[in-house]
Order: structure tokens, then sequence, then C-alpha cells
């Protein structure tokens, strides 16, 4: 079926209790992995890129693979652009076909966040493309995503006029997360979440999710989390893959053989998560 966007697919979660998967593709493989994964559990999936990997090969060669592999599929698949970091990039990708764009400014001061969000909206909503934002700041780092100082927590407060400044769709909140890998496990403030879902009303995000325990996952989707992402573990999963194919078949050179299988561990990879954001099903 043709790309789809976020807005009825979050709105359609926010209502059911689940959420959608959202899985940082590198490659075709991985591109590959995710749809067959969510054919399997009859699952709506995203599908997402982010600022470093549009600078190793163009948004549109990502679109290319994403749309050829919705266009074969069953459930509804969405092209994201995952932490925009400019309006530029936010309009290259809308430009590009992308079917829901992120615009990350929560780097900035807040009333510049609110700015930059609110003219990314702006565009973005005259061809009916939903666009996400992130108030606080998710530590870690992964790629160019790099964790601000300062109280790194999304304040409730903040969120409801950020929301109505902006008419964002969704909104990113920071609550303990962290891109990348993990030293120890995450703290949680699933309290302070609970108290963002009672005040915003738009589906609520959770990044920097590789890494937090299933069960905590599950958590912050019952207080209110519509979108769940996930990209450090995918590229683990499809690294062990061609490790291990490699480590057997030294002899090895033929591409497709060892990514067929770094394809693989990505697929069992998508599949465990999508079960854990509660959407099998849901397409």
């Amino acid at each position: 079926m043709p790309l789809v966007t976020t807005k009825e697919l979050l709105l359609k979660a926010q209502e059911g209790h689940y959420a959608v998967g959202a899985f940082n593709v590198e490659n075709m493989e991985m591109v590959q992995a995710v749809v067959a994964a969510a054919e399997e559990l009859n699952a709506p999936v995203i599908m997402q890129t982010t600022p470093s990997t549009l600078k190793y090969a163009d948004a549109d060669y990502f679109y290319a693979n994403v749309k050829t592999a919705a266009q074969k599929a069953k459930v509804p698949v969405v092209m994201h652009l995952d932490h925009g970091n400019s309006f530029d990039l936010a309009m290259k990708a809308y430009r590009a076909g992308y079917t829901s764009i992120m615009i990350d400014g929560s780097h900035e001061l807040f009333d510049e966040n609110i700015r930059l969000t609110k003219s990314v909206v702006d565009a973005c909503h005259a061809a009916g493309v939903p666009v996400e934002a992130e108030l606080g700041k998710v530590g870690g780092k992964e790629d160019d995503l790099e964790g601000g100082e300062g109280n790194p927590y999304t304040v409730p407060s903040e969120a409801v006029e950020f929301v109505n400044a902006t008419d964002v769709d969704s909104l990113a909140v920071a609550i303990g997360t962290a891109h990348g890998v993990y030293k120890g496990i995450p703290k949680l403030d699933v309290e302070r979440l609970s108290e963002i879902r009672e005040v915003v009303s738009i589906p609520l995000v959770l990044h920097g999710t590789s890494g937090v325990p299933d069960e905590a996952v599950k958590d912050c989707i019952s207080r209110g989390i519509c979108k769940v992402n996930y990209a450090t573990d995918l590229r683990i999963a499809f690294t062990k893959g061609v490790k291990e194919y490699m480590e057997k078949n030294p002899d090895a050179f033929d591409p497709k053989k060892y990514n067929s299988a770094g394809r693989e561990e990505v697929k069992q990879y998508v599949m465990s998560k999508i079960k854990v954001c509660g959407s099998v099903d849901k397409a």
C-alpha cells in the first residue's frame, strides 16, 4: 500500500492504549527486515532516518527504499525523519516525500524551540504531513545526537505551552531515557510521564529506548506513550548477524549472503519489539 502518515496511526494507538514501533534503518536489508517483521505480525510500522544517516546517503535513496517496501506491503508503513536538526533538513525530507517529520529544537532555548518547530509545522501541515517535536533533552550520544546539559526532563507546564504554541502533532518527552548504549539500567521518571499525559492531549513519543527493559517500556505505554523509537539495537542486531556469518564462512565474499544474515537478526529483533509495543494485529 502507499506510504501513510503518523497522524492516524498514533491517534489510533492512543485510543487503543498501545504504541507503534519506530525503527531506524541504515540500508536496504534493514528496510526489508522491518517490513517483513511488521507483515508477519500484521502491525503498523514506522521507519526513520537520522541526520547522520542522510549524510551517508541522500534522503531520496532512503525514501525510495521505504516507498518500494511499503508498496509491496499489506500493512501501513510510515517514512519519518528522526531528529531533524534544522528547518532546511526538515524541508529536504519533506520534499523527498517523507510522510512524517521530526524537528528537534530541544537544544535551543524554549522560545527558539517554539519558533523553529512552528515554522516546520506551518510548512508541513500545508500538505497534510504531521510533525513531531521534542521538549526536554534525551541524554546519551548516538550518531551526531548528544544529550545537553542542565535539567534534561520535560516540564509538564512547559509541554502544554509548547503544544499550544506550535500545533505540533506528537511530542517526544524526556523522562530519563538516553540515546546509544546504556552503561547501566535506566531510571525513568514515569510519574512525570503520567503528569504530562494528564495535561497534553496529543500522542507522546519515547526516544532512546534501545536497552530499556521491556517491562519499563510497557509501563510507559500504559501511561500514554504512543510511539516508541528503536535505533542502536537494530544496528547491533544487524552487525551480530553479519559477524556470525563471517565467522562461520570466513571466505565469503558475496554481500547478499552476509547481509541476509544481518537482515534476519534485525527482523527477529523488530518482531520482539512490536510485541512489546502491543501493536500486533493493529494494522
